[in-house]
Parts: C-alpha cells; structure tokens; sequence
C-alpha cells in the first residue's frame, strides 16, 4: 500500500473535502464520492446548518493545507460571547485574552469554498449523488448507488477515508467487525435554525463581535453573525416537557413562547413564525466508537468517528485537527498507510472521547451557569489565576478553543480544575476576597497535590 498513490473518501462534507486536499497536495489520485448534489452547482443543502465557530484547532489545519487566505475572507471574528438575560440586559464575557477571538463561519460558504479548492486539484475526481451501501471488509472494495442513474457501482478501493458523518455508512461497515465498540446517544434538547436578518442600512442589528447566548435554565438560543450583515440563530429546546417544542403547537404558541422567554429578540426577527414553521427541528447525537480503522486500509475521519454536541464549537474543529494530526504522522512515518492508519486510531482516538465528554458539560455551562453569580465569579478567578502564573495555571476553554493541547489532557485539567474552585468557592467571604491571599494559597496547595 506504500506505492498506491490512490485513495476514496466517502463524504465530501467539510472534513472530506479539506482531507482531499491534503491527499492531493501529496499527489494521489482521489475519487470524492457524496450523496448529496454537487452545491457549486446546485447551492448547499445539507443536513445541519448551525453556524460554526472556527478556532485555533481549524486554522491550523487550513494552515497547513495551504488555504488560510481563501478562508479567512468568510469568517467574522467573536472575541466574546453576549449574554442576553431575560429582563433585556446584556453583558459581554471574553472567551481569552486580548486579540484571541473565534470566527463564525457558514457552514454552507465554508464548504462550498472547500469543495472548490478540493476542486480545482487536476488529480481529484468528484462522484455526487452517489450514496455509500457500504464498504468491503474482506476485500478492498466499497459500493454506491448511483441515484442518477439509479445503477449500483462496486469501485475498488484500497485506500479508504470515511468522512460520511454520524450515520456513516462505512462505519456501519465496522460495526459489523469482531471487537469494534460503537456507542451513540442522543440529547433531550433539540435545535432549530432561525434568522435574525439585516438592519435597512445591511447592518447587524446586534453586535458582530461576539456569540450571543440567551441562557434561560434547561434552554437557550444562541446567534452567530454572517458577512452579509445577518445572525444565523438557534433554538435548543426539550423535545418534550412543559417547556419544549411539543408545546409551541401553532403561529400563536410560537409568538408566546418568544415573547415570554426571549422578548429583545421578537423585533429583531421579523421572519420568526415563518422560520419556524419551514426549518426543521433536528437532533444531536454523540457517537463513540473503536479503533476508527480497519486492517489499516479503512479510516474514520470526523463525525464519522466521534461525532459530537456542538456546545464546545469543537465539532468542525476535532474534524480538521484529524486532518493536521494524521498529515504530521505521515511526514513522521512515511506513507506507509498499513502502519500509519492504525497508529493513528489509537493515539486520537480517546481525544475524540473527551471532546464529547467536553461538549456535553459546556452545553450545562451555556444553558444554566453563564448568568450564574458563582459562574462569573469563577471566570474572574480563573482569569486572575492566569494572568499570574501563565505556566502554571490556563482556563480549560483557552487550552480547547486557543490551543492545540490534546483533548483527552484538557479534559483531566477540567477534572483538576473543577477541584481547585470547590475548595476556593468554599473560603468564606471569597466574593469580596477573590483576589486574596487565602485564594492563593488554596491554589499553591492544588499546585503540590497535581
């Protein structure tokens, strides 16, 4: 497999078409097979339309691929998030320090500009509207249906790369393996997509500088902005329950609903019931599975292997950073894909688990804490605490969202850390001394027992 310079992804979602490009700039030949239509052609129509939020994790590897400058003109920086209370008030929390911001980017513009340059490659060849049945593990084969021609096609494939997302098809293909763990789940909550349109003048009607979060207990809606002076929101609500998408029944029910819970924004979204009722209400699923290859010749990228909740904006992320993570071994190990795909599943793959792990317990954080007087209390702590001692000491958010420390360690720091402040939230008086030298202490002490 050494000398075949040719390989199959399945998928030519985000992470497909950005890992076609890195296989192209090494010279293989790459067939791109989707089910969806080609979206340079027919715009996009995928599945999920969140908004994504591009951090350190994703700018390397679109770095590295040589295609920073093409994406940076679709991406708006967010330096904080804008927390929207009930009552109308607003307050700003800083994601970092100083100059360190994440950028909203269309899900949609994001992929398009992806395909394109996946495109413009003389060695790769795109195959739409053809659907994974699944692939061969007994032989190196995969096969498609054709849904134009309604034709069923078996392509050999000695290289496999799925980045068929949480339903994958190739995995499917695993699951049916001895000893390949699969684990999925679902969240109560729900999502559906609304819009938050341009001012008259094609200006935001809040500010771009940030993620918006209405918090509002065991729910929240959230907005990112678009270049086109638009807000892409989201609605994450119980499925059922007295608050949940079971009740909001009619046109009425909708305008209540956001009245009550989130009154600053029925202005700011005259296209609210229509929204409503034309966006789908969709689910968010977690999966977790092992190893993500087989036989070093089939290879889980993306959601494909560890499909996550989108609360840590990680999902695109953990996706891209598989990418720069499985290029680096290849200049480390050469393309000897017998021994890189295997190396590669065991060393990432509890990485994929704790950032599952790490959504999960933000999405908690965004719904319930961010308004919290023992949450913002926190956040200035842990602010001090790094502002003092830099080596020791960084926010768990900063080690996920402006670093490249492996996940699986930024998860045990939330362990350690989540330690740390119940021993400092527990010294009296701490809202008036939280800069105090009982503060310090306690920290010193957390410092020794690590």
């Amino acid at each position: 497999m050494r000398e075949s310079k040719t390989a199959v992804v399945v998928g030519a979602g985000l992470v497909g078409s950005l890992w076609t490009v890195f296989l192209a700039r090494r010279g293989y030949q790459v067939k791109v097979f989707e089910r969806r239509p080609d979206m340079r052609s027919s715009g996009y129509k995928g599945g999920r339309s969140i908004n994504l939020a591009m951090s350190e994790r994703g700018w390397r590897a679109i770095e590295k691929a040589g295609i920073r400058d093409q994406i940076e003109k679709v991406a708006i920086p967010m330096p904080g998030r804008m927390i929207h209370n009930i009552s109308g008030q607003n307050a700003f929390q800083p994601y970092g320090k100083e100059n360190e911001a994440i950028y909203s980017v269309s899900r949609g513009g994001l992929n398009l500009e992806l395909l394109r340059i996946a495109g413009s490659y003389p060695n790769v060849e795109f195959y739409f509207e053809h659907q994974c049945l699944g692939a061969d593990t007994g032989k190196p084969e995969i096969t498609f249906l054709d849904h134009t021609t309604g034709q069923t096609k078996t392509t050999e494939a000695p290289l496999i790369f799925a980045t068929d997302g949480a339903h994958s098809a190739v995995r499917y293909s695993l699951q049916r393996t001895d000893r390949f763990n699969y684990r999925q789940f679902y969240l109560d909550h729900g999502y559906k997509e609304l819009t938050i349109p341009p001012a008259a003048d094609g200006k935001h009607r809040i500010n771009p500088e940030a993620l918006h979060i209405w918090p509002r207990g065991n729910f929240m809606m959230i907005a990112l902005p678009n270049a086109d002076g638009s807000f892409t929101a989201t609605l994450f609500l119980p499925f059922e329950g007295d608050i949940s998408f079971r009740q909001i029944r009619n046109d009425e029910d909708v305008v209540a609903f956001f009245q009550r819970y989130f009154p600053d924004t029925v202005e700011l979204m005259p296209d609210l019931v229509q929204d409503f009722n034309r966006n789908p209400t969709s689910s968010l699923i977690t999966v977790n599975c092992d190893p993500w290859q087989w036989q070093g010749r089939i290879l889980l990228l993306g959601d494909s292997a560890h499909a996550i909740v989108p609360f840590y904006g990680q999902g695109m992320n953990a996706g891209f950073e598989d990418c720069t993570i499985l290029d680096n071994m290849l200049d480390e190990m050469g393309e000897n894909w017998s021994e890189v795909i295997p190396a590669f599943s065991r060393a990432h793959s509890r990485n994929g688990h704790a950032i599952a792990e790490l959504a999960q317990r933000n999405f908690i954080e965004m719904r319930d804490l961010v308004a919290d007087p023992k949450f913002l209390l926190r956040k200035k702590i842990t602010a001090w605490l790094h502002e003092k001692y830099p080596s020791d000491f960084m926010p768990v958010y900063s080690m996920v969202t402006f670093s490249n420390t492996p996940y699986h360690r930024a998860l045990q720091e939330d362990d350690a850390q989540n330690r740390l402040f119940d021993s400092i939230l527990a010294i009296p008086d701490v809202e008036s001394e939280w800069n105090s030298e009982a503060v310090d202490n306690v920290f010193k002490n957390w410092l020794k027992t690590r």
